[in-house]
């Protein structure tokens, strides 16, 4: 059972070596343990930590994001031949001697996915800005709704993932990737596992690359989870948007209806019937989007799988 640990990376030289030494370098039930860092196109001498410190090191030319410098680690850690493959991240906040305990539900094939919580356990949540805090819950609510989940840190880049769930994985985002996959894996059907752990809330050196600035990393992240669930549950959405015009048409006209059953004319509310008429003919056109939507996505399952298996065949070979 091999074990790949990456760690994406942008300009994190005073931090990089620590996390990597600190990771573990036995684990029951693994046999093999490797370690990638994915230099998001650093500025310093992050590479060069990273590979001094005993990892391998792939750089991109240039900053991609952290989605994409996940994605390339999760790539990485499959051509490598990974079973299991942990992500979890270089500023320090997070303590590598828990690796351990994000691996062992998948060792005892509990879970698909394991992700680290910040919020499980309140005896281990950490000093932060009372903002982030506030932020953090807003979101894990929101995910929670959006797919029937009952987390309390949706937001925790501090995750194992199981080989045939890393085969899944397709972000579409370079921003980031932490909402979008948990959602992917909920919506695929996939077991997602919470695991408490103790954070560092606040980072000692530099400042955060992704939730730098709180209300621009929200309305990111909203965008993400609202896409997301647009494409998973398109009847959801077009089909409620259309019922909320069919109420309106028919609220418009039943009241012009009404109006000409007593009157015997439409005047002076004939706008008010044009307005019924437009709403109608808008949650017409919403259906049909809904219907095409939704044949779109059964299309876009059935391409998930044929991925997947592109995928598994592809890395078996290496």
């Amino acid at each position: 059972m091999m074990l790949v640990v990456s760690i994406p990376a942008y300009n994190e030289q005073e931090t990089v070596g620590q996390v990597i030494s600190d990771i573990p370098k036995q684990i029951p039930g693994i046999d093999e343990i490797k370690i990638v860092v994915v230099d998001d196109g650093s500025t310093d001498s992050t590479a060069e930590a990273a590979s001094k410190a005993g990892a391998y090191v792939h750089s991109f030319g240039h900053n991609k994001g952290l989605g994409a410098a996940f994605s390339q680690g999760i790539r990485t850690a499959l051509s490598l031949g990974a079973d299991i493959i942990v992500n979890i991240d270089a500023d320090g906040q997070f303590e590598a001697k828990d690796i351990a305990k994000l691996v062992e539900p998948i060792l005892q094939n509990k879970a698909d996915m394991v992700t680290a919580s910040r919020f499980a356990d309140p005896t281990l949540v950490p000093k932060m800005p009372l903002v982030k805090k506030w932020g953090n819950r807003r979101v894990a609510n929101i995910v929670n709704n959006l797919c029937g989940l009952n987390m309390k840190d949706v937001s925790c880049g501090f995750r194992a993932y199981k080989r045939d769930a890393a085969l899944r994985v397709t972000l579409l985002g370079g921003h980031t990737y932490t909402h979008e996959v948990i959602l992917d894996m909920a919506f695929r059907g996939l077991r997602i596992v919470e695991v408490p752990v103790k954070v560092q809330g606040v980072r000692k050196f530099g400042k955060s690359k992704v939730a730098s600035n709180v209300f621009v990393y929200g309305w990111r992240s909203l965008s993400i989870m609202l896409r997301a669930f647009r494409d998973y549950k398109p009847m959801y959405v077009f089909g409620g948007i259309s019922l909320i015009f069919l109420i309106l048409a028919l609220l418009c006209g039943g009241f012009v209806m009404v109006h000409y059953f007593k009157t015997g004319a439409f005047f002076p509310y004939v706008f008010v019937a044009f307005a019924a008429a437009g709403f109608a003919f808008v949650a017409l056109i919403c259906y049909i989007t809904a219907l095409l939507a939704g044949m779109l996505n059964r299309i876009r399952i059935l391409q998930d799988e044929q991925l997947f298996l592109l995928r598994k065949n592809e890395y078996e070979k290496k």
